[in-house]
């Protein structure tokens, strides 16, 4: 399997595993989305409560240019640190939600 290839499943496993443990209710369900083509993945909310609307991303990853870009987390597991240890290379990493400035700071890559 390409490097590509294992990135998506690695994607994918950690996107299921967070849709499995989310609290769904019989009027909020969580839901991946999965873009192959286009190399974005992610986990959302979806659905009311009560009379509030509940649309929201989980987390969100792109894959671009080789590396593994996570875009958002609103999770409270550090997905960087869950991506190594999972094989994924903190080169082939980037925190997107973070100002290229910064990340400049992090073990990760800046883009």
């Amino acid at each position: 399997m390409d490097k590509i290839e294992r990135y998506r499943q690695i994607v994918k496993q950690i996107l299921t595993e967070h849709a499995q443990i989310s609290s769904d209710t019989d009027t909020v369900k969580s839901q991946l989305v999965f873009d192959k083509e286009n190399d974005h993945y992610q986990l959302v909310d979806v659905g009311w409560n009560g009379e509030k609307r509940i649309f929201g991303p989980v987390m969100h990853f792109d894959i671009q240019n080789g590396k593994i870009w996570i875009q958002y987390n609103g999770t409270e597991e550090l997905v960087a640190e869950r991506l190594v240890d999972l094989g994924v290379l903190s080169s082939d990493i980037v925190i997107g939600f973070y100002s290229p400035f910064k990340r400049q700071f992090t073990s990760y890559a800046v883009e």
